[in-house]
């Protein structure tokens, strides 16, 4: 199984990272790598898009709750999209979407950080 990871600032402070494939024992350190150069430029939000990710083991999981860990110490936010059935089910079954944030779609995403933002003011 290969992965692929891709990142994107998407609005200043906001950063999508787009992994696509499989995060295995082999292949985290892929995603890990990322992750940290994406820290590095301290955002606020990272946006995990999940839409091709195929397959996510305890390793996979271990990154994305370490990237959660990391950023809060700064008040920041990780938020999870497009999660695949299968990917949501390792969630549930680690019972960790409850301290986690998951949107359905980029609209409903984009209308909670809007929200977001609004109260701030």
């Amino acid at each position: 199984m290969s992965l692929k990871v891709t990142s994107a600032q998407t609005r200043p402070g906001v950063v999508t990272i787009s992994p696509i494939g499989s995060i295995d024992a082999r292949t985290h350190t892929i995603l890990e790598e990322e992750v940290d150069a994406v820290l590095s430029k301290n955002p606020n939000v990272i946006i995990f898009d999940m839409e091709f990710l195929d397959y996510i083991n305890s390793m996979g999981v271990r990154v994305l709750l370490k990237t959660k860990k990391q950023i809060q110490k700064d008040d920041g936010k990780v938020i999870f999209i497009k999660l695949q059935p299968q990917i949501r089910k390792v969630f549930d079954i680690l019972n960790a979407l409850p301290t986690m944030q998951v949107f359905a779609s980029i609209k409903e995403l984009d209308k909670y950080l809007d929200t977001m933002q609004k109260a701030a003011r």
